[in-house]
């Protein structure tokens, strides 16, 4: 069997050899592990067998309780604190429950046994009062698990045993056997501490004041972090271990994505995103855009460990895009778009050819009935994850959306059936989306063409970004007689109806 050990921030493997590091020798054996050192004509023993740590220093004048570098001064306890124990931790009482379940009376008679004859040869140079007292107040607040009365008697043979050559036999009387170390192969961090499950394995268990905020909310974990492109959350590796939920073994949707485990802190990360979604369900609606992932443990034919099945969602308000316009004779008009944590880009510009390149800029003469093409494109999104949809677009002679004569060209994201001119393209396959038509005027205008155009973004789900629906006759908003549906040919998305009989 072998130890492992941290020397400086440095694992050392430890086995039946004493290894020599700096003044200090350490070495191991079936109970634990002991330090020794002889610096400045002192012996100083130190062991530790996972869940106690024992001292003892002997020099020129016999025992000595202290030791310049070896312990801190009493006045610089902010320094022993662990990063999580605030300095007001430390200076409030706190009363547990009483245990009614436990035999006082009884527990401080059994720790009392530390005074009879077996020990009788420790009296002389080792008090048993300290050690009688720490397990009665203990064993009378806390039950006996762990073998918690067998370590007082443990603590107290040993520190005999370090200032004599007394061998005891007191084992038998006192009802404790060998004892068990079950800790040596495990390293907690300073928020946890070593101990068995219930299947008898060593595991790192929460300290009590770190998990306390965890506890109190019923929750494993730190909140969701969440950004327009990818979701994490971190889980407690000891909040998991006391539940018996074996971490190394848990994923996302997908089983390939599992928990990045922190080294030191045991903290678990889960994390995807818009080029790796691990298997995440991403929805919308008309106000909000949803990531939802699962972390799970793993289908085997049979488990021993309890299963493992945390939802955790991100949720957006859909980005509030009303509508945009510019004059098509003109130029092109940029809007920047942001909703939370979205912040995006969208152009709108219009072209004179087909394969986009020729911009209509303000020197651009557009004739009438010439094809002109327009552009609706995002900068800032993930096309894995959402497309850009064009839900209706139209053109006035005057600046405003809602001003009048208006003409439609794209009516529930299909070219208006009533001007076979327009076409759409791409709509909802992607961050951008293209329609086309025939220049016009209005009649006794100046000849000012504004478009106007309403999208929304859609997330991917099957496709379902498509266009479909029942659209209604653009001026009277009667229902048609007509059913719509969609078909994509190449990128082009074409719209017809047929007759309701």
């Amino acid at each position: 069997m072998f130890v492992l050990m941290q020397v400086d921030g440095e694992l050392l493997t430890l086995n039946s050899s004493a290894h020599m590091v700096g003044y200090l020798e350490i070495s191991k054996n079936e109970t634990g592990i002991t330090v020794k050192s002889t610096e400045h004509e002192f012996v100083t023993h130190l062991f530790f067998d996972g869940h106690k740590a024992q001292m003892s220093i002997t020099g020129p004048a016999g025992p000595h309780t202290s030791m310049y570098g070896l312990c801190a001064y009493p006045g610089d306890v902010e320094h022993m604190k662990f990063p999580y124990i605030e300095a007001r931790d430390c200076d409030v009482e706190h009363n547990d429950t009483v245990d009614s379940t436990i035999d006082c009376e009884d527990m401080t008679e059994r720790c009392g046994l530390l005074n009879e004859t077996i020990f009788s040869s420790c009296h002389s140079h080792t008090d048993p009062t300290p050690y009688i007292t720490a397990c009665a107040d203990t064993l009378c607040s806390y039950p006996d698990v762990d073998g918690l009365y067998c370590q007082f008697m443990e603590a107290y043979a040993r520190a005999c045993s370090l200032r004599s050559n007394d061998t005891l036999d007191w084992r038998t009387e006192t009802g404790c056997s060998s004892p068990q170390v079950f800790c040596q192969d495990r390293i907690c961090s300073d928020h946890e501490f070593c101990a068995q499950t219930v299947g008898g394995e060593p595991a790192c268990f929460c300290r009590a004041i770190f998990a306390s905020p965890y506890r109190s909310t019923d929750s494993y974990g730190e909140p969701m972090v969440c950004d327009q492109t990818s979701a994490s959350v971190t889980l407690v590796g000891c909040l998991l271990e006391e539940k018996g939920f074996d971490y190394t073994a848990l994923h996302l949707n997908d089983e390939t994505c599992r928990g990045v485990t922190d080294e030191l802190t045991h903290m678990v990360t889960f994390s995807f995103n818009s080029s790796n979604t691990c298997g995440a369900v991403v929805t919308a609606n008309n106000s909000q855009l949803i990531y939802k992932n699962t972390i799970t443990s793993s289908s085997d034919v049979i488990i021993r460990n309890n299963q493992v099945n945390i939802d955790f969602s991100c949720v957006f308000a859909q980005p509030d895009i009303n509508t945009m316009s510019f004059r098509v004779r003109e130029s092109s008009v940029v809007q920047q778009i942001t909703s939370g944590s979205w912040n995006y880009n969208l152009t709108m510009k219009a072209y004179t050819n087909a394969g986009l390149t020729q911009a209509v800029e303000s020197g651009t003469e557009v004739q009438l009935n010439q094809k002109v093409w327009v552009e609706l494109d995002t900068e800032g999104l993930e096309g894995g994850l959402f497309s850009v949809v064009t839900d209706a677009c139209w053109a006035t002679d005057q600046e405003s959306p809602s001003a009048s004569p208006r003409y439609d060209l794209i009516i529930d994201g299909c070219a208006n059936p009533a001007d076979q001119t327009v076409e759409v393209e791409g709509n909802g396959m992607g961050t951008s989306t293209s329609f086309s038509f025939n220049m016009f005027q209005f009649p006794g205008s100046s000849g000012e063409v504004y478009l106007h155009c309403q999208v929304h973004l859609c997330a991917h789900n099957n496709e379902t970004c498509t266009p479909v629906g029942l659209p209604n006759t653009p001026h009277t908003h009667e229902p048609a007689a007509r059913h719509w549906r969609t078909v994509r040919t190449g990128r082009l998305l074409a719209c017809w109806f047929t007759h309701i009989q």
